[in-house]
Parts: structure tokens; sequence; C-alpha cells
């Protein structure tokens, strides 16, 4: 072998190496300016939209109406600025929490103190309408994540009645939108 083929040789291997070095600094930098999602399964699991008892807007009642949020994969999610909302416009965020990996949160309707399984909206009149709302849950920045509605809704044609009289509505008993999805896509 001569020396300028060794020479040429070592040359085209170093501008292979550098140019697949660029090629994967480029996509670590790219990587990294992306906000990464660990692709958690987070919706809304249950809700208790009609207190059992009477509506006195006591705190036991206020209390017994809540829904609950569900991450079932394994790593915790920050749902730090996360907005749960009804068809109405009410609506609560979630400050400084975050929600373990496989569990669940139940967020209350009236006042109480917080805790890694129950969060309190603090407020003194009934959110959740009896007979026929909606509960949505976004991200920080607004996205879709899950929702859950029940009753009757004449504004979209839902005619789906609901036969749950207790008003504890379970994942599998109502119309879900066929677009929620995983979070960060």
């Amino acid at each position: 072998m001569s020396v300028s083929t060794s020479v040429t040789a070592r040359r085209l291997v170093a501008a292979a190496l550098a140019a697949g070095a660029l090629v994967g600094s480029a996509s670590v930098s790219a990587s990294a300016a992306e906000p990464r999602f660990e692709r958690s399964h987070v919706e809304i699991s249950r809700v208790q939209a009609d207190a059992p008892g009477f509506d006195d807007r006591s705190a036991r009642s206020l209390n017994a109406e809540w829904v609950e949020i569900t991450n079932s994969g394994r790593r915790g999610l920050n749902l730090d600025g996360w907005t749960l909302s009804d068809r109405q416009g009410n609506h609560y965020t979630f400050n400084h929490y975050r929600l373990a990996g496989r569990s669940t949160v139940r967020v209350h309707t009236g006042f109480g103190r917080d805790t890694s399984r129950d969060l309190y909206q603090d407020r003194r009149n009934e959110v959740w309408d009896n007979r026929s709302d909606e509960a949505t849950l976004r991200t920080e920045r607004g996205r879709y994540v899950d929702s859950v509605s029940w009753g009757r809704r004449h504004d979209r044609g839902d005619h789906r009645r609901d036969d749950n009289r207790r008003g504890d509505h379970r994942r599998d008993d109502h119309r879900r939108d066929d677009h929620r999805g995983h979070i960060g896509g």
C-alpha cells in the first residue's frame, strides 16, 4: 500500500467520523430542545357528580363530589398547571402536584387538606351537573388529555342515557372522545 493511499484512506475515515459526529450532535441538540414527556397514560377514571344524600353545600356534600385522575404509566408525571374543567367553564388548576406512576388522585369540589391521594378545589358550590356534564383534563399548555361526559347533550345530539342513578360515573360507562391519547405524542 502506498503512502498516498493510506493518507487518502485515513482522510476518508476521518471525514466520515466527523460527519457522523456532526449528525449525532445535531440530533441530540434538537431532541434536547423539545420538551420530553413520558408516554404516560393519564385519564379521568371515575366521576362522582351527584354526591350521595342532599346537595346542601355542606363540606361533606361538596367533598363527596369528585373526579379521579389515574396515571397508569410506570413513571410519575408533573401536573403543575394542568386544568380540570366542566362544560360551564369552571376549572381547577393543579398547583405543584406530581401524580405518581400507577396511582390515582381524587379531586374533591369542597375544602380539605391536600394529600398525594386527595386534592381539594376549595369551592363553596357544586361544580359538576348531576344530570349532564363533561369533565375535561388539559395540560399546562392547553393540550387535550381526556374527557368523560354523562347524561344528555342536546347541543351535540348525544342522547345516550345514563342509567347510573347514583352519579358515580366510571370510565367504561361514558362516551369518550376517540382522539384521546398518550401525553407527548
